[in-house]
């Protein structure tokens, strides 16, 4: 029995219950007006004072149905709940304002393919806040909680598209945040799970717009959601709310990875402040595809070349910075494995907070590409705190040179 046939049992016991209850307790009424109205006896006549059988009927029917309906719900309940054991297992995520599915194979999709006749188990984690994952086609509803993990089953029956959404108010894109359940023939589906994504269809970086659920808040064609929109955007203008301030940004390298790492620093105006932060949760290398896509998207790169070339000399770039290090003897005061030498470790620099000392005064910043460059050119301007000011300038460095430098601690992580 399938949940749709378990819930579906269910519900029509205690439906046709209800239509005979109506039935019979409208007739009666209209019996009783019709054969004890006030024409047909003016006088009132003496009734018995009880009926012993009459009082334990209307006590214990009741009763019966009541009880038969909640006997028929438990077991319909478990049905639902005893997940077949050759399942095909499928991970759900639920995020603000996204679902995304992971399969055993480790593929990734933004929709819910299954194949017909089989079983599906969905074990489902959030990320952020409550959520619930709601197919009504197979009758199923189930919250997802973040920091467990929870599951449901079904299985479709017959080939076709099946809306479904998040039963659960979630913030300002739960309206948004729907997806939709594929059931394909059996041959059909095992073509689709071994094949992998192609290229020519959106590359790396749209698999991963999908994969961490972007494309749920920002379109890529042009239209409105809860987002910006991402088409066009690399390299265009924005208007952005930092601290309050409103200033105008161009769209770059940084200005992206700072975006999906802090997405709460520069606001773009006309939208809430509402994006989860994904640092941490998105690698240096995917940040890289994803900027490579939007770079290709929208025809520009932050060097006027194309895309294809960016991507293709940043691996070159962090091997020549290796060797430029190598070179000056920085290893000897940095150390890349996170031991303390005379100088900062170098392992996980990239990205996090530093505590500094700037002309006498202590703050914290942000170890950027801007804040690395400034370290090496103007060692002395940011000390770090626990560190001897020892360091000497390298400033006979070129750009191409010192970017090289920092495309090789980017990948100390």
């Amino acid at each position: 029995m399938t949940t749709t046939q378990a819930v579906d049992a269910v519900y029509l016991y205690i439906f046709g219950f209800c239509i005979v209850l109506l039935v019979g307790i409208t007739a009666t009424m209209v019996f009783f007006v019709l054969k004890y109205n006030r024409k047909s006896h003016p006088v009132p006549e003496p009734t018995a004072d009880s009926n012993v059988w009459l009082e334990t009927a209307w006590f214990l029917i009741p009763t019966l149905i009541a009880l038969s309906m909640f006997w028929f719900g438990w077991k319909g309940y478990e049905r639902l709940a005893d997940i077949p054991a050759k399942a095909m297992v499928v991970h759900v995520t639920g995020r603000q304002w996204s679902w995304s599915f992971q399969y055993a194979n480790g593929k990734t999709s933004d929709k819910l393919y299954v194949p017909v006749n089989k079983p599906v188990q969905l074990d489902l984690t959030s990320l952020d806040v409550i959520h619930s994952f709601f197919v009504p086609a197979f009758r199923i509803k189930k919250d997802v909680v973040p920091g467990m993990t929870t599951h449901e089953w079904f299985e479709a029956t017959r080939e076709g598209s099946y809306d479904a959404f998040c039963a659960q108010y979630c913030g300002v894109g739960h309206s948004q945040m729907t997806t939709k359940v594929v059931a394909m023939a059996a041959d059909k589906f095992e073509k689709w799970y071994q094949t992998q994504p192609a290229v020519a269809e959106g590359g790396e970086g749209r698999r991963l717009l999908q994969k961490y659920g972007c494309t749920g808040c920002h379109s890529l064609d042009g239209s409105k959601k809860i987002g910006p929109t991402l088409k066009g955007i690399y390299g265009s203008k924005v208007t952005v709310l930092t601290g309050g301030k409103e200033r105008t940004l161009t769209v770059g390298e940084s200005y992206i990875k700072r975006s999906i790492e802090e997405p709460k620093a520069d606001v773009v105006k006309g939208f809430a402040p509402v994006m989860p932060s994904f640092k941490g949760r998105i690698s240096e290398t995917e940040i890289d595809e994803i900027i490579d896509f939007l770079q290709k998207e929208s025809g520009k790169s932050a060097a006027g070349k194309s895309s294809h070339e960016t991507k293709a000399t940043r691996p070159a770039a962090a091997a020549t910075g290796k060797k430029l290090v190598g070179e000056k003897g920085c290893a000897t005061c940095h150390s890349t494995d996170g031991s303390k030498k005379i100088g900062p470790t170098w392992k996980g620099l990239y990205g996090s907070d530093v505590a500094v000392t700037t002309n006498g005064k202590d703050r914290t910043v942000k170890a950027d590409e801007s804040y690395l460059i400034r370290s090496i050119v103007h060692p002395r301007a940011d000390i770090v705190k626990g560190f001897p000011p020892v360091m000497p300038p390298f400033a006979d460095l070129s750009k191409q040179q010192l970017e090289s430098i920092v495309a090789y601690l980017k990948t100390l992580r």
